[in-house]
């Protein structure tokens, strides 16, 4: 007879690789990938542009890649430095296979970059070198010898490579091949995706809470180390509040329509993210739930704002896009 204890542990560890493997994939935090074309989308919906479905899908699945392959050298990156020690859902950890690891995450890089080249042959070709620029910051933030987001610039790198670059990107990927392939639409992607970025921003900023000290005895000095936690949980509120600042402002001055108001139904999870960091910003074990609810805000606003954009002109909201 098969010992119950035997079968009720092995039970119980692969419930637990199977959440670690949860963990390792991420995949809510595809969400910050699919945001700036979604926002594009629904900009170009709301203004009566042409939106260019094939070129919108494909810049899903091109910017998901691209995220892959950032997760996983970054994982690859943690396991040079050993401030992975105890990051038990490290795919590098996961699978023990290192070079296996590198391999799919240069896969995944070169499928990304071979797609975002077919859609700059078929919009313009700033899409490519917007979509290279992004991808130089997210290798600046983590690889060797650079490793900047060791010394607290992840954040201003973040926000740069998800706000003006990828918004900038995705608003000329979806339009119908340029004249001017040169001309890039700079305010327009930074006025667009600069709260978005920020709240994307805060993401990364709220997924360091739970192993400050980790980070601190590896020599990694994120802004969060530097700030200490309870200095770092009283800047939240300021993160929410500039990033439904920066979508406000153009409401108010007339260049969005009112229904971008939509981008507030964040809050409630925005509300609850800056509650759990207040009490609790010195317990591990409950600021890890803070970067899911840093996400929820995240998703939640970007798609309000997208939708809000979308359905102006279907219920009469006047929008100005031309800056």
């Amino acid at each position: 007879m098969q010992d119950k204890n035997a079968v009720a542990s092995l039970h119980a560890s692969k419930v637990n690789t199977n959440r670690l493997w949860e963990k390792a994939i991420k995949w809510p935090l595809y969400s910050v990938a699919v945001m700036p074309v979604l926002l594009a989308g629904g900009w170009k919906q709301g203004t009566g542009e042409i939106i260019r479905i094939d070129q919108l899908i494909g810049f899903l699945v091109a910017s998901i890649l691209l995220l892959i392959w950032e997760n996983l050298t970054n994982d690859l990156f943690d396991a040079e430095t050993g401030v992975d020690e105890f990051k038990f859902h490290s795919v590098v950890t996961l699978t023990g296979k290192k070079q296996l690891v590198r391999y799919l995450a240069y896969l995944m890089l070169l499928l990304g970059m071979l797609v975002m080249l077919m859609l700059a042959l078929k919009s313009s070709s700033a899409v490519f070198f917007l979509v290279v620029g992004s991808c130089v910051l997210g290798y600046l933030y983590q690889g060797p010898p650079f490793r900047l987001g060791y010394q607290g610039l992840g954040e201003p790198l973040c926000w740069l490579a998800f706000g003006p670059l990828a918004t900038a990107a995705a608003l000329l990927v979806l339009s119908p091949r340029a004249i001017d392939e040169t001309t890039i639409p700079w305010t327009t992607a930074t006025m667009l995706g600069a709260g978005p970025a920020l709240a994307t921003t805060l993401v990364l900023f709220c997924a360091q809470f739970h192993q400050v000290n980790e980070d601190a005895a590896h020599g990694k000095q994120t802004l969060l180390v530097r700030l200490g936690t309870k200095r770092a949980a009283l800047l939240v509120p300021w993160f929410v509040s500039i990033s439904f600042a920066l979508e406000l402002l153009p409401i108010l001055f007339g260049y969005w329509p009112k229904s971008a108001l939509l981008g507030a139904i964040g809050i409630p999870p925005a509300i609850a993210l800056i509650r759990l960091l207040k009490r609790h910003h010195n317990n591990p074990r409950l600021t890890s739930e803070s970067k899911f609810l840093a996400l929820r805000f995240q998703t939640l606003n970007g798609l309000g704002l997208s939708a809000g954009f979308a359905l102006a002109p279907v219920i009469g909201m006047d929008f100005l896009h031309h800056f």
